[in-house]
């Protein structure tokens, strides 16, 4: 499937999501598809970043499949580079900045008011009776186009900081787990938050997505919200961050930018618990 061939339209998107995919597979999918590149497992894998990572309400699942899809066009473009997991991390810095603009948040659960410790019953009154479907239907078909254009535009840059490996703390983790090189670049964006923007961890959403990829090759585990695997991977990292979940929380500050974030990491940050998660 040659680049461009396929647009990220509206109806394309929610086309995808009636078909029985999660929020963020759905724009994870779509955009693999305009750029020319399907990639079925790893799209599958990202399902359980919807509703905020594990239905915890952080950042919307749109975002963790979009910058996965950032990722992954970035290292297309760039390789195994500090190049790619920059430009990465940059444009999901980006994709972060423009569905909040839409949506004047970020976050799943002031969305939807839903998080994990929500009923069954809390569920299908949001999604069924108050027409949550609908509403996220429409989500996607605004910030699909949006993403796809915003992808472009960054990795299109002339202008890149280049500074010394390793930039990511995801794509440091991936590496750390076995991941290839295509999938921690891939991975890169979801760094401080996703795209430094102090959110849900992005480490453990990295971590997450690759427990997830080893259950649909080798077919131990269903792809969803109680993967035992993943489950355990996040009681672990909530005991090494004493109940934190965002990494603003566990850091003490948001990182201003990708340099800022690598002297963090080289300097021995978040040390404990990319080996608390690679342990997963």
């Amino acid at each position: 499937m040659a680049p461009g061939k396929y647009k990220v339209s509206s109806i394309r998107t929610v086309g995808a999501f009636i078909k029985g995919r999660a929020c963020s597979d759905t724009l994870f999918y779509v955009l693999n598809r305009a750029f020319g590149e399907p990639m079925k497992t790893e799209e599958r894998a990202a399902q359980p970043l919807a509703g905020g990572l594990m239905q915890h309400g952080y950042q919307c699942g749109m975002i963790w499949g979009a910058a996965l899809a950032a990722g992954a066009q970035a290292y297309r473009l760039f390789g195994r580079s500090v190049q790619a997991e920059t430009r990465a991390i940059a444009a999901a810095s980006e994709l972060v900045a423009v569905f909040r603009n839409r949506q004047n948040t970020v976050n799943c659960q002031d969305i939807t008011n839903l998080d994990a410790s929500s009923t069954n019953l809390q569920m299908i009154n949001y999604f069924l009776i108050k027409g949550g479907t609908i509403n996220c239907f429409r989500m996607a078909a605004g910030y699909g186009p949006v993403a796809f254009s915003t992808i472009n535009a960054v990795l299109s840059e002339n202008d890149c900081e280049q500074p010394s490996a390793p930039v990511s703390c995801a794509a440091f983790l991936a590496r750390k787990m076995g991941a290839s090189d295509n999938h921690a670049v891939m991975a890169s964006g979801l760094s401080g938050g996703i795209g430094l923007c102090g959110g849900g961890c992005g480490a453990l959403g990295a971590a997450i997505w690759i427990i997830g990829m080893e259950s649909v090759k080798d077919g131990r585990g269903r792809i969803d919200f109680k993967n035992p695997r993943a489950i355990d991977a996040i009681d672990r990292f909530m005991a090494c961050t004493d109940d934190a979940f965002e990494c603003s929380a566990i850091v003490g500050r948001q990182f201003t930018n990708t340099e800022d974030h690598a002297g963090y990491l080289q300097g021995g940050g978040c040390s404990k618990l990319i080996e608390v998660l690679a342990a997963s």
